[in-house]
């Protein structure tokens, strides 16, 4: 597989300066003594105040260059949620299927602790106005799908929870269509539970690679398999666009936290206010 050349940069938020600076010369450190991958160079920044902030004031960057093969890219970039990944080459990188598989285990057992800790992912806007969509491609339908539109067949299962078998299999078949897939097969086994149906969904989807490692991540499937092709290519442009999804996933959750101090300092404050 292709060395892949990315650069990451990294940004740290907190509300005393020299713990900042000891936080941000740690992660360097970290990044320097990674394995899989040939650091390029590392620049730390010097920390800035901002002084319109009351919380988190201090703000840092990390910049980063390395190289590495698919597999350790998407590893650092789950691990360090860059706020901006910057892809530099090569312009088309070519994986097999059995290769991207482990690589969308890894992210969807990553991503499962997170959400098991944090919350979902995966919200939408009201679906109840949208049309049911279509469910079951040809033969020649698919293979046009994969040939013309560079799309991947592939299979997952996700764990659901509803009010019934088919009130999720619509519900769920509505979201997926929204994701950018399109719907091969669709099945949902389980029962009832404490009057709530609960169960497993297992599809056959047609979709891009971005939307393929989206889902993957919002969902963090209990299995997951590519049918086909057997070689997937993938751009410089669609590998940038999914690191920077993946790590604005994990910033999204690991900061939920922090974020719901800021609201409730800030709904103390106009409670106080006369």
């Amino acid at each position: 597989m292709s060395e892949i050349e990315v650069i990451f940069y990294i940004e740290a938020l907190g509300n005393d300066k020299k713990v900042l600076e000891r936080a941000l010369e740690e992660t360097a450190k970290n990044l320097k003594d990674e394995k899989g991958v040939k650091i390029k160079y590392i620049n730390v920044e010097d920390v800035l105040k901002n002084e319109d902030e009351d919380f988190l004031k201090y703000s840092g960057v990390i910049e980063a260059q390395f190289s590495g093969d698919l597999g350790n890219i998407v590893r650092l970039t789950l691990k360090y949620s860059p706020a901006v990944v910057e892809v530099l080459g090569p312009g088309k990188v070519e994986v097999e299927s059995k290769t991207l598989m482990k690589i969308l285990g890894e992210v969807s057992l990553f991503m499962g602790k997170l959400m098991q800790k944090f919350g979902g992912l995966a919200v939408y806007p009201k679906l109840d106005d949208l049309p049911e969509p279509r469910i079951d491609y040809s033969r020649e339908e698919i293979e046009e799908l994969i040939v013309e539109d560079r799309n991947i067949l592939y299979r997952f299962v996700i764990e659901v929870f509803g009010e019934s078998e088919e009130a999720i299999k619509t519900t769920m078949a509505k979201a997926l269509t929204i994701e950018g897939c399109r719907i091969n097969k669709l099945a949902v086994q389980g029962q009832e539970e404490d009057s709530q149906f609960k169960g497993l969904l297992a599809a056959e989807l047609l979709s891009s690679f971005e939307s393929l490692m989206q889902l993957t991540a919002k969902y963090a499937p209990v299995a997951i398999s590519v049918l086909e092709p057997e070689i997937i290519d993938i751009t410089a442009n669609e590998l940038q666009n999914v690191l920077t999804d993946l790590a604005g996933f994990v910033n999204e959750l690991v900061t939920r936290p922090i974020k719901r101090q800021i609201m409730e300092k800030k709904n103390t404050e106009f409670k106080l206010s006369p």
